[in-house]
């Protein structure tokens, strides 16, 4: 007889069966196939098997972990849900579980990654935090779900977004219309953050009452804000001297989260990105939280994920076809 490693999972009910094995055992085929084990019905639960060393093990660790997410959510799984927590179980990570962020509407948003899940859990316990990664990691649409949250219900009185507007490659000058006009573009992210979590006649009332603004860095300049939760985006394209500037508006019973990409930069040659200057300089504050999500954290289109990987290899070969 075939030696195998078995592990057995408790299954509350027949409910959480049917998440864990998806619509006609759609999940669990890909469970199967992607980890080399067989999951089998035994009483009141499931026997997770395979020959594979340590293949039965994972198994019942995603399973359990899928148990738990689906529990916070208290609605089926996606096949995305299953996917990334795979890629998480042969990581030897841990299946992402972190209460969701509760905005307006019901409607609650769930990190989708174990990095996501750290950065959230930072952002509820720190003050200031900073974090950096690459295009769709949801750094910012996360910093603006907490924000939203905590604004709902922390006692936090102001939203303040901010942006720096600088010229990736184009010219301000170019476009039409007067300042607002130019700089609306390089503030769209935000208001397409806030409009996916508020309400559009509450998010028109509360932008009307400057209890949520999103603005420009300049605008800045020279304020102090209290009970506030203040975001700045895209903060690789700060200089030194701006970042110092937006971080000394915090007042009292204000949070501050710093999002960027240190590897889109787009100030001149000669200046030195804000951001990383901040990550180095304000290392030892042990009150100010920092994280580096990375390509394992790409929660967009499956392509993404592998553009930035791509970008990150060495560029030996587009040297060669120079």
């Amino acid at each position: 007889m075939e030696n195998f490693e078995e592990v057995k999972v408790s299954i509350p009910s027949r409910q959480d069966l049917q998440n864990i094995f998806g619509v006609s055992d759609e999940y669990l085929r890909v469970i199967r196939k992607t980890l080399g084990v067989r999951v089998v019905q035994d009483g009141s639960g499931l026997s997770v098997r395979s020959a594979e060393p340590d293949a039965a093990a994972r198994g019942a660790r995603l399973i359990e972990g899928l148990l738990k997410a689906a529990s916070f959510r208290g609605e089926m799984l996606s096949m995305d849900d299953v996917l990334r927590a795979l890629s998480e179980v042969e990581r030897d990570r841990p299946v992402s579980q972190i209460p969701p962020i509760e905005v307006y509407g019901g409607k609650r948003i769930f990190p989708r990654t174990a990095g996501q899940a750290d950065y959230v859990s930072l952002l509820r316990r720190k003050e200031i935090v900073f974090c950096c990664g690459p295009a769709g990691t949801g750094k910012t649409y996360l910093a603006v779900a907490r924000a939203v949250e905590a604004f709902r219900t922390e006692g936090i009185k102001k939203l303040v977004l901010v942006r720096p507007a600088v010229e990736a490659g184009e010219s301000l000058g170019f476009l039409p219309g007067d300042l607002r006009d130019k700089v609306n573009p390089y503030l769209r992210p935000l208001f397409d953050a806030l409009a996916d979590m508020i309400q559009p006649e509450m998010l028109a009332r509360y932008r009307g009452d400057d209890r949520i603004e999103v603005i420009p860095l300049a605008y800045m300049r020279g304020r102090t804000l209290n009970n506030a939760y203040i975001i700045l985006d895209e903060a690789q394209n700060t200089t030194v001297s701006q970042m110092k500037m937006f971080l000394t508006r915090m007042g009292e019973g204000s949070r501050i989260a710093v999002c960027g990409d240190a590897t889109q930069v787009d100030l001149p040659s000669h200046k030195k990105s804000g951001l990383a200057d901040a990550l180095v300089r304000l290392r030892p504050i042990g009150e100010i939280g920092q994280i580096a999500l990375t390509g394992d954290d790409i929660v967009r289109h499956d392509l993404v994920q592998k553009v930035v990987s791509a970008y990150e290899e060495p560029e030996e070969g587009s040297q060669r076809a120079r």
